[in-house]
């Protein structure tokens, strides 16, 4: 999404977030399902700086054998699908408000043996048993508002997590230190590795963290120029 578009598009749903928890609710369920009206809205199956992305996410992952794993607000599956092939084992769940978007991920995801699912719900009305080894959050904080609901969807993405699990949130820079700060302050997970790539377009900033590890961050920062620090 270009510049100008996308800070209508952000624009409009701060809006939104001011609104009770239902309406709010129910306004984003049409309007996603009303945004893919068309398929792969976002360009996220062809976009240069998307597939960059799910590159540089993929390889921030700490090394592990991901039995259960959560992409929350999944679109139409591009990087579900992804995963189920990085992880010919693992059962996948992708959670979307669009049910619009889940016919053409489930769709896209036929011939996986049934071991990728596809929920219609929001990240506080995801109910799980079995909690997850992975959980995928990108580009998708921004939506639920700030204050309490931005603690909550947080407090929800740690509640999911299996001891030991991992936690991997994606959100544009500087933003996601707002945007992760609830996770970041959370004394049951520990980040154990950030990286901020500062695309020239958009940065953004891939945070991993680990329920109940106390090892230290590994924080990756690229300048705008391409040299990398770290610390």
């Amino acid at each position: 999404m270009s510049r100008i578009p996308e800070l209508l598009h952000r624009t409009l749903f701060r809006t939104v977030s001011l609104l009770g928890p239902r309406a709010q609710g129910k306004v984003l369920h049409r309007y996603f399902d009303w945004w893919h009206r068309r398929p792969d809205p976002w360009s996220l199956a062809t976009d240069a700086y998307e597939r960059r992305k799910y590159r540089t996410t993929l390889d921030a992952l700490p090394e592990g054998a991901y039995a259960r794993i959560l992409e929350v607000g999944c679109a139409e599956g591009v990087f579900t699908q992804t995963l189920a092939e990085l992880w010919p084992d693992a059962v996948i769940t992708g959670l979307d408000v669009s049910e619009r978007a889940l016919a053409r991920a489930r769709e896209r995801g036929g011939g996986d043996g049934g071991r990728v699912r596809f929920v219609h719900a929001d990240l506080l009305g995801h109910e799980e048993r079995d909690p997850y080894d992975l959980v995928f959050c990108a580009e998708t904080l921004y939506y639920v508002g700030r204050g309490d609901r931005l603690r909550r969807a947080s407090e929800r993405l740690r509640a999911l997590l299996a001891p030991g699990g991992v936690l991997v949130l994606v959100h544009p820079w500087p933003e996601a230190e707002r945007l992760h700060g609830f996770v970041d302050g959370d004394p049951t997970v520990t980040k154990v590795a950030e990286r901020v790539e500062r695309d020239a377009s958009r940065p953004y900033a891939i945070s991993v963290y680990r329920a109940g590890s106390s090892r230290p961050t590994e924080v990756v920062r690229p300048a705008i120029d391409g040299d990398i620090t770290s610390k």
